[in-house]
Order: C-alpha cells, then sequence, then structure tokens
C-alpha cells in the first residue's frame, strides 16, 4: 500500500479543503459578475455581448464543479480550457463597454477569473499559479488600451497573490507529507517493538530456560544450552539492534494506522480494537501460588480487553524478572488498586534489588525485559511503568493505566 495510499491520505487532509473551497469561490464569484452586469447594464454600449459571455461564464462554471471537486479531476485539459474562458471574458469588455479601456472599472468576468488562477495554483504550486496569472495580467494590460499606474498596480497584486497561494500549497503539501511519513515509520517502529517483545517473551525465555537447565544437567545437555545460549544472545543482538523484520502484514498494519491517523478522531477506536470488558482480575489469578500473593479488589476490575491482556502481559514479564533475578527463594506480591480514574497494579518481591546501572547495561547487551515487554507495553496503552529499586531491599513496579486512555469499560 505504500505511495499511491500516502499520496492519497496527504491529498484528502491538505488538498481537498481548497477544492471545496475553490467550488464554492467560483459560484459565489459567477453570481457576482452577473449581479454586477445587472446593475450597471446601462452604462454597456453593446449589453447583448455581455449577456452572450456571462450566460456561456455560468453554464460552464456550473457544469465543470465536479472539475474542481479534486486533483485528480482537475486536469491539465480543463484548466486550459477555464483560464481560455476567463481571457475571452477580458477581451470581450472594450467590445461591451467601450468606455472600459479609458476607466478602470471591473472586467466581464470581474473577480471570477481568480479562480481559474487559483484552480492553477492548487493543482500544480506557484509556477503553475505564476504562468496562469501571467496570461491574465497580459490580458488586462491589452483590454485597458492605455494601462494606467492603477492597472500596473492591480495586475502585479493579482500576479503576487497568486504567486504567494501557489507557495503556501506546496508548502502545506510538503509539511502534510513530512507528517504522513514520520505517522508511517512511528506506526511501524511500534509494529516492530511489538514483534520484538513477542520474541522477548516467548523463544529468548525458551532459550534461557534451556541454557539455564542445560548447564545445570550437564553432559550433552550442557552443549546443548551452550548452544541456545549462543543463539539468545545473538537473537538479543538482533532484536536490540532493531533490525527485527516486520512481515507484509505488520508493514499494511502500520499504513493502515497512518491512514486512521489522518481519517478519523484520534479518540476514536480502529475497526480492529478489541473493546470488549475485561476483568483484570481473571488474567492475573493464575500467576498466584506458593511464592507469589496475590491482593484484588472484590468487585471486577474492567479493562479494555486489549488493554487488560497488555497490562498482564507486564505483569508476567515482571514476574519473569522475579524469577531469573531474585533467586529461587524470593516472594513475589501482585497488588491490584481499581480507582476511577486510574488502575494501578504492583509487582513487588523481596529479591537482593537491582544495583545502579544495571538496567541500562542490560538494555545495551540486547536484555529488553524492562525497556520492552514492560515499559513498551505500558506505553503502547497510555498507561506508565516506574521501577523502583534499593540494593538489599527487593524491587517494586508500579504499572498505571489511565481509564481515559484504556478505556473505561463500566
Amino acid at each position: 500500500m505504500a505511495r499511491a495510499q500516502r499520496e492519497r491520505v496527504v491529498r484528502m487532509s491538505v488538498e481537498q479543503p481548497l477544492w471545496r473551497a475553490l467550488t464554492a469561490y467560483r459560484v459565489l464569484t459567477m453570481l457576482y459578475a452577473v449581479l454586477l452586469f445587472v446593475f450597471t447594464r446601462d452604462k454597456f454600449e453593446r449589453p447583448a455581448v455581455a449577456v452572450a459571455f456571462l450566460a456561456v461564464m455560468s453554464v460552464w462554471t456550473l457544469i465543470t464543479l465536479p472539475k474542481v471537486a479534486n486533483a485528480a479531476s482537475c486536469t491539465k485539459r480543463f484548466l486550459v480550457a477555464d483560464l481560455a474562458v476567463a481571457l475571452t471574458g477580458i477581451m470581450l469588455t472594450p467590445l461591451a463597454d467601450a468606455h472600459a479601456q479609458q476607466i478602470d472599472g471591473a472586467t466581464l468576468p470581474s473577480i471570477w477569473t481568480a479562480g481559474s488562477v487559483l484552480a492553477f495554483a492548487i493543482k500544480g504550486g506557484w509556477r503553475w499559479a505564476a504562468f496562469a496569472s501571467s496570461f491574465v495580467a497580459a490580458a488586462n494590460i491589452v483590454e485597458r488600451g492605455e494601462p494606467s499606474r492603477d492597472t500596473f498596480h492591480n495586475v502585479l497584486l493579482v500576479w503576487v497573490a497568486s504567486i504567494a497561494i501557489g507557495y503556501v500549497v506546496e508548502v502545506a503539501r510538503a509539511s502534510e507529507r513530512t507528517l504522513a511519513r514520520a505517522l508511517e515509520i512511528e506506526a511501524a517502529t511500534r509494529e516492530r517493538e511489538r514483534l520484538a517483545r513477542d520474541i522477548h517473551d516467548s523463544v529468548l525465555q525458551v532459550l534461557a530456560m534451556v541454557q539455564r537447565r542445560g548447564t545445570a544437567l550437564g553432559g550433552e545437555a550442557a552443549e546443548l544450552g551452550r548452544m541456545a545460549g549462543e543463539q539468545e544472545v545473538a537473537l538479543r543482538t538482533l532484536v536490540s539492534s532493531g533490525l527485527v523484520p516486520a512481515t507484509r502484514a505488520s508493514e499494511d498494519a502500520a499504513m493502515g494506522a497512518v491512514v486512521r491517523t489522518v481519517e478519523v478522531d484520534e479518540d476514536e477506536g480502529g475497526p480492529g480494537r478489541d473493546t470488549r470488558p475485561c476483568d483484570l482480575r481473571s488474567l492475573l489469578a493464575p500467576h498466584a501460588g506458593s511464592k507469589v500473593s496475590f491482593a484484588e479488589p472484590g468487585a471486577p476490575v474492567l479493562l479494555e480487553a486489549a488493554a487488560a491482556r497488555e497490562l498482564a502481559a507486564a505483569v508476567s514479564a515482571a514476574l519473569d524478572n522475579v524469577r531469573r533475578h531474585a533467586g529461587d527463594d524470593a516472594q513475589a506480591w501482585i497488588l491490584v488498586e481499581d480507582w476511577p480514574e486510574e488502575v494501578i497494579v504492583t509487582v513487588r518481591d523481596d529479591g537482593p534489588g537491582i544495583p545502579e546501572g544495571r538496567l541500562a547495561q542490560a538494555e545495551g547487551e540486547g536484555r529488553l525485559g524492562v525497556a520492552l515487554s514492560i515499559r513498551g507495553r505500558l506505553r503502547d496503552i497510555g498507561g506508565t511503568a516506574e521501577l523502583i529499586s534499593v540494593p538489599g531491599q527487593g524491587t517494586e513496579v508500579e504499572l498505571k493505566v489511565p481509564r481515559g486512555k484504556a478505556g473505561q469499560a463500566r
């Protein structure tokens, strides 16, 4: 879905309002030109010429409204024909009003002509606007016969204004492309982080377990454990370097996130999001055992199913760290607090704690349990993870999920 879909997002978010404004402008200025003639028709020596042109211009404006609905329908052929209608109206003005060459007044199409120039500006930027406005300027000077200083002033004003509008359109379009690309990169990065978490919580944990068990058993099992350890190190290096490949499906999901970011409000749930209520207690209760105490509220702790699963996975990662680093005799406690504004889950152990700087060192070695499996998960659902550890006094991990972000299901 790459480039074509990015272009669709850009045009929808930046250009579409401009095309709608141009459509309204053409209709309003058409009515203005007609009313201007009606109220000043006594000044025209050949009113039939003015009536004929205004009739053609009105019909042209109405039947070509779909042409200025978007960039795709506004073709180069239409732009040239539309500019030709405007230039024809300007050149017919002296024929309908002989005094038009002596008096600086409105031409037959009046300010409707600016609509043709604006169409060039929106479609192609400032260069196209300069091209169209130059023809309009030349036509106005020729129509005037003996152009005055005011004539040149008005021509220069239209020329500069149209180029400025075209330049602004180009800047806005480039900014939107940059934003769309940034959102695409962010979405792809989040998808890769999710895949890295899945690898950490499955493959890496299994390899680490095989290494430990193999070393403990000795013999041939020790050799298998050594090989598993080497593969664990290699895979951790791959994960920490950001080279975890995203699948085609994950790339499409990432690009879909960009489209949804532009098309729908940020607070609206995506079409694939699981918003069903889920009792967080039921996901955490299986962790309770002889070495893990579980304290929960008496009432269900309801969150969106997706948020509850991510929070439970973060708790599981925290308990896995307890088992791996706090020792076999370490005791852990899980406390769930259900507040109106947020849900707080605290995982505490009585192990030796974490030495200062150890987390940064582990992340540098590719051991991303805290960075990805805990903090990454909480960040993705709008929450926070705070780790407090004092050497010799155990470790406490506090996970907070605001209900406004995770979805209150009460």
